[in-house]
């Protein structure tokens, strides 16, 4: 039995690039299919298997942020107090996102972002 929420999955992995046009074809071309976004939008989706290729826009500098691994859970927001509780700080409080996820980002201790999420109803 176990105390609060329980993870269920991989959701996604989501790679930052400099050029999401550049980015988007190339993922389309093998095959991919768009679910979300595109090649004039700041986040793209993509379809992989059951779960999502996500590319993000980094507009600053090299890119020196790998990208961000989306594990789902039971109750974003569970997972968030559990996370507090742990003296774990949380980039953000868990928020609804437009495409129609509740989750919120936090860093492991060597940097690797963490997104908590949940598909909304």
């Amino acid at each position: 039995m176990t105390d609060g929420p329980t993870l269920e999955g991989l959701s996604a992995v989501t790679f930052s690039t400099h050029d999401m046009a550049r980015a988007v074809r190339f993922y389309r071309a093998l095959g991919f299919p768009l679910l979300y976004g595109g090649e004039s939008e700041a986040f793209t989706s993509f379809a992989l298997g059951g779960s999502y290729l996500n590319l993000t826009t980094e507009t600053h500098g090299p890119i020196a942020w790998w990208g961000r691994v989306v594990i789902y859970v039971s109750d974003v927001d569970a997972m968030y107090r559990k996370a507090l509780a742990a003296g774990i700080a949380p980039s953000s409080e868990p928020r609804d996102a437009p495409w129609n996820e509740r989750y919120f980002h936090v860093s492991d201790p060597d940097g690797h972002e963490l997104s908590f999420a949940r598909p909304l109803a």
